[in-house]
């Protein structure tokens, strides 16, 4: 079957207002050659340190179908199918647009403080059984990763995802206004970003802020999927109505429109029981921790108030598996024959997340003599309260019976030094020098976490305990049986 045509020459041009041949059709949109497939639209993206340009050539040997460019490259031969354009970001947003214009899909925005990527996984999974569906890859969230996911959206999609994530005020707003949701998600309200937005309450306006780019589409009112118990609930509800947007609530709270009822962990995640409206459901969830099993409910919540089913959208969840550095579980075999099960958290960290991976450690159970691991690198974005914020994992890590605790960066050497008498504790400056230390360090049974705010560089111990790996052994099993079903 031939892959569907996303872009034509003639489209691309009026979108973006360029000029350049007709003589091409684009299947797909890159920004990067490493990773461009034969029939992409290379989109040349420039910054401070950069400037892709210089690698169009590149881009069409491999195959691409054109470049979007805002200059002709040195070297390139007179005919080539360049799209000339005064800024190739602008452009990148002119083809999200046009894009989401030319849609039929129901559109859902997710944002919040911590859960995004995986309610965004979530949702994909579930919508997915309903019809064809088109999300963003990765954490394609900020300026250029929004208007990137929907220049990829095909014409035949029924559904469509996209994450929405921000550092500072005033940076949803206008991706809110290019995605254009049908609903719009908030998972919770954190600590996360504080150092630029001073406070929660900031934080939370900064994140209502995907309100306003909400149209209703389906049905008479937009809807907001809202985290009821949620500390600033009330304000984000009255940011949503104000919008003018109808409310759908998820959580354990006694009011929550999906209320979490119980969740037991089993194997690699967890038995759900929740009641929609009232009505109870049940499924197997393979994204381990209680604070998973309230993004399935918020990923539900968006596909029930676009009239999705839910019981088969949560059928569906059940056979999803958790990405490389969000809740992914790999049981290793070191090369001293030791066996160890890798909870990779690495990709990003913040109190709310740091506290949610704990308790999923909490939950493990290490084999014969292991013990449970944390592998922490330094929470960053939090400002004034760093170090307070650090400490205070010292319970946490109590709570979650941890045994040892490898520890690496600045802020770090805050809790390490909270921990002193309670726990074995090692520290290192940066995850560079901690990563050799782990592999060596374990023993037959253990669990291992690793997590850290992506400028911490956790990957590296991840790296580091695979490399150390005889062999893989895949991911650790547990039972996910049973299937989604209304009582």
């Amino acid at each position: 079957m031939s892959a569907e045509i996303l872009w034509t020459a003639a489209e691309a041009k009026a979108a973006t207002n360029g000029t350049g041949p007709d003589l091409w059709r684009a299947t797909g949109v890159s920004i990067d050659t490493r990773s461009i497939a034969a029939g992409d639209l290379f989109v040349a993206l420039s910054g401070p340190n950069y400037d892709a340009h210089a690698f169009v050539g590149d881009a069409l040997a491999k195959g691409a179908a054109a470049a979007v460019v805002s200059h002709r490259p040195e070297g390139l031969d007179e005919t080539a199918p360049l799209l000339l354009v005064p800024d190739c970001l602008a452009a990148l947003r002119d083809l999200g647009r046009a894009a989401r214009s030319r849609s039929q899909a129901k559109v859902i925005a997710v944002t919040g403080s911590s859960g995004k990527t995986s309610t965004k996984e979530l949702l994909a999974g579930a919508c997915a059984a309903l019809g064809p569906t088109h999300a963003a890859a990765a954490s394609y969230n900020n300026q250029w990763g929004v208007p990137l996911t929907l220049a990829r959206l095909p014409r035949s999609a029924a559904w469509a995802v996209c994450e929405i994530g921000m550092n500072h005020a005033g940076e949803i707003r206008p991706l809110a206004a290019l995605v254009r949701p049908h609903v719009a998600v908030i998972t919770n309200i954190g600590v996360a970003h504080l150092e630029y937005l001073g406070s929660r309450e900031a934080i939370a306006d900064a994140k209502a802020e995907i309100f306003e780019g909400l149209e209703p589409g389906y049905s008479r009112w937009a809807t907001a999927v809202l985290p009821r118990g949620d500390d600033f609930y009330e304000r984000l509800s009255a940011a949503a109505e104000a919008a003018g947007a109808d409310i759908l609530t998820f959580g354990a709270h006694p009011a929550a429109d999906l209320r979490l009822v119980d969740y037991q962990a089993e194997g690699e995640g967890g038995r759900v029981e929740a009641e929609v409206q009232g009505r109870p459901l049940r499924f197997f969830l393979p994204f381990a921790g209680r604070h998973q099993a309230g993004n399935a409910l918020a990923a539900l919540a968006a596909v029930r108030a676009l009239g999705g089913d839910v019981v088969a959208a949560a059928r569906a969840l059940e056979g999803l598996e958790p990405l490389a550095g969000r809740g992914a579980r790999q049981t290793l075999v070191l090369s001293n024959g030791r066996r160890i099960t890798l909870l990779d958290e690495s990709y990003n960290a913040n109190p709310l997340s740091v506290s949610a991976a704990l308790s999923v450690l909490g939950d493990m159970t290490p084999q014969g003599e292991g013990r449970r691991i944390a592998v922490l690198g330094d929470m960053l974005e939090l400002g004034p309260e760093a170090g307070r914020l650090h400490r205070a994992l010292a319970d946490k890590l109590s709570d979650a019976a941890v045994d040892a605790v490898f520890l690496c960066g600045p802020l770090m050497a805050e809790l390490a030094e909270a921990l002193e008498g309670r726990t074995t504790v090692v520290h290192a400056p940066d995850s560079a020098a901690l990563a050799p230390q782990i592999p060596p360090a374990l023993r037959d049974g253990d669990v291992v976490l690793v997590k850290g705010s992506l400028g911490s560089k956790m990957k590296r111990v991840v790296d580091a305990l695979t490399a150390a790996s005889a062999a893989p052994r895949g991911a650790a099993t547990g039972s996910k049986g049973g299937r989604a079903h209304a009582l």
